[in-house]
């Protein structure tokens, strides 16, 4: 158990952001406290709203982690060699991948809504758009110069269709849709759409 004395603010932030962090992996959203969150490190909850704002503050902290590892994921294959609409594809499986790999924690990202009124803040909304970057400069061998309006949307396009089946799929309610694999559903949307793509 931690111990007031024991820890300076920033290893206190980080103690609750990794509890936190562990709570929804296993729980989701539902089971998050700050309660549970201050038994878990030895500190009263108030301890929790000296570190941070509120509740939604440490949530948006746990998704912030779950967007950074999907964006070095997504990096690490725009950095390889190799030809463009496979890469393009192995986004998309990417995508799939790291859904499965903790839905929990995935669909906190969609679960979790800030009260009415309440802006994201900049720094998040930052994260998202480099995710939709990653997949434009994927994209961006595939379209003529000039075309920046068509390929943004293009990305937008492919980034809500893999989602949507991925979220079938995590939530076992792809076999209303399909008996196909998830994996191949993902691969025939992007063939498919990048095939009607005008030649470059």
């Amino acid at each position: 158990m931690g111990r007031r004395s024991s820890h300076t603010p920033q290893q206190l932030k980080d103690l609750i952001l990794e509890a936190a962090y562990e709570i929804i992996e296993v729980q989701g959203l539902a089971g998050l406290s700050a309660r549970e969150v201050a038994r878990r490190i030895g500190y009263s909850p108030g301890t929790i709203y000296n570190m941070f704002e509120n509740l939604d503050d440490v949530v948006l902290r746990i998704e912030a982690r779950v967007l950074d590892a999907l964006d070095e994921r997504l990096v690490a294959i725009l950095k390889e060699a190799g030809d463009d609409r496979t890469k393009v594809q192995r986004l998309a499986q990417a995508y799939l991948q790291f859904t499965h790999e903790k839905p929990k924690l995935w669909n906190l990202l969609f679960e979790h809504h800030l009260p009415a009124g309440t802006e994201l803040p900049v720094w998040y909304q930052e994260k998202l758009d480099h995710l939709l970057t990653r997949v434009e400069e994927a994209l961006t061998p595939l379209f003529p110069a000039g075309s920046e309006q068509d390929r943004n949307r293009a990305a937008r396009v492919l980034w809500a269709g893999v989602h949507g089946i991925t979220s079938l799929s995590t939530a076992d309610k792809l076999s209303i849709v399909s008996t196909e694999a998830a994996g191949r559903l993902v691969d025939d949307l992007v063939a498919t759409y990048l095939a009607g793509l005008p030649k470059n």
